[in-house]
């Protein structure tokens, strides 16, 4: 029986280029999983083209991100920003031109595509039936999971996306999911059939997040040696809950004022989504609280410098409504410093309470300001996390995380063909 060889994996990310900045835009953990487990894969022998929308007319219609790994600048609408909620008017023209490309190479350029997403499940939904391959379709965030999680003010998920999403479930071959939290999620909310569902939960780049010097991590940034550092990390919408540190941080100050003078509170990131409509909350929210002396608003920053904020906070605050990982969480926890998240989606993974952090069931800021006090007043029990933050996040490397996608292409050809598949390791 003729075997079949995983060689080369078209991965769709419409929405998103993998070659944005995290943090900023729509650019955030998914960037940053499809970045690292691509160059991975490619150290298997796996090759990876990501198809993306091209946002700039001076874009090169190929770019190489790593051996192995090319980016394919796909143009569909305007080159200027445009928001997502835009785009689905843009599938179409975007999934024409991805048929284009492939359609200029011998038949069986790909062995698999992996689609990141609903709207690029969409796009990968088609090349499917065309190409004649396996479609694996991560989701990294859901609606119906979303809109049963909502910050106050924030909109609910359109009924399209909904619909859009149960699309791409009831299609897929494979549904990868970051945990077993997710896995269920899709089984229960969508309908997935359990066999499709995958669970590879992604990784932490241990050599850029590692542990070292605080102090001169602090120097580099310009932050007082012996202050109290609170920092935030991700993009600025209410999905991901700054205000609840602010909050929470002003409560600090009021019970202990002799705080002030010691205190940073360091949010690294830029507006995205629905924060784009009030791009100044933060600021404004500071000055409401009256701790603008205390706050420092950053944009966001490459990973090397990420790691530095990591290695100067005391604790990184995590208050999301929603996380279907948690990436910010992890490359803390690999620095060496602890975290305290919000007990939702993959958060509860990423985190070990009471081992390598704290995970809270409320978005009070009163209950985030007596976990964050401890971590200020009880640097014994914080130093206990500190090296349990280490130990927890070492287990998580993108290495593994490539391992388990190549099952997971292999099973879903190995279906779709019934023969049996040689990973090409």
């Amino acid at each position: 029986m003729r075997r079949r060889r995983v060689s080369r994996v078209a991965t769709i990310s419409m929405h998103t280029s993998p070659l944005h900045q995290p943090g900023t835009g729509d650019a955030g953990g998914m960037n940053v999983y499809i970045v690292e487990s691509a160059r991975r894969l490619a150290e298997l022998g796996v090759e990876v083209e990501i198809f993306t929308r091209a946002t700039a007319r001076d874009l090169p219609p190929v770019a190489e991100l790593a051996p192995g790994v090319l980016v394919r600048h796909v143009t569909a609408g305007p080159y200027e920003e445009m928001d997502r909620a835009d785009l689905p008017a843009q599938l179409c023209a975007f999934l024409s031109e991805v048929l284009r490309i492939e359609a200029m190479y011998d038949p069986g350029r790909y062995d698999v595509i992996h689609s990141h997403y609903w709207l690029s499940g969409q796009v990968g939904w088609l090349a499917k039936e065309r190409w004649g391959v396996p479609l694996v379709h991560t989701m990294h965030t859901m609606a119906k999971v979303k809109n049963l999680l909502l910050a106050a003010g924030d909109k609910p998920e359109p009924q399209a996306r909904v619909v859009g999403e149960e699309q791409v479930v009831q299609i897929a071959d494979r549904l990868v999911a970051n945990t077993a939290d997710e896995a269920g999620e899709l089984i229960d909310l969508y309908g997935a059939a359990e066999q499709r569902v995958a669970v590879v939960n992604p990784g932490v780049d241990l050599d850029v997040f590692s542990p070292a010097s605080q102090a001169a991590a602090r120097h580099r940034l310009g932050l007082p040696l012996g202050a109290h550092v609170l920092l935030f990390v991700g993009r600025i919408q209410p999905l991901k809950a700054p205000d609840v540190l602010l909050r929470a941080a002003s409560r600090l100050l009021i019970e202990d004022p002799s705080l002030r003078g010691r205190l940073v509170v360091a949010c690294v990131g830029g507006p995205s989504g629905n924060g784009l409509a009030r791009p100044s909350i933060l600021a404004e929210l500071a000055v409401e609280r009256g701790i603008l002396d205390v706050v420092r608003l950053v944009p966001a920053v490459p990973q090397q410098e990420l790691a530095d904020w990591y290695r100067a906070a005391t604790v990184t605050v995590v208050p999301s409504y929603s996380e279907s990982f948690g990436l910010v969480a992890l490359e803390s926890q690999a620095c060496g410093t602890p975290v305290a998240a919000a007990a939702v989606g993959g958060l509860r993974t990423a985190v070990r309470h009471g081992v390598s952090g704290l995970l809270l069931d409320t978005h009070d800021p009163a209950e985030w300001a007596r976990a964050l006090s401890r971590f200020v007043t009880e640097p014994a029990w914080r130093d206990r996390l500190a090296d349990g933050a280490r130990a927890h996040a070492a287990a998580f490397g993108w290495q593994a995380t490539a391992s388990r996608l190549v099952e997971v292409y292999s099973a879903a050809v190995a279906h779709l063909h019934k023969t049996p598949v040689a990973i090409n390791l």
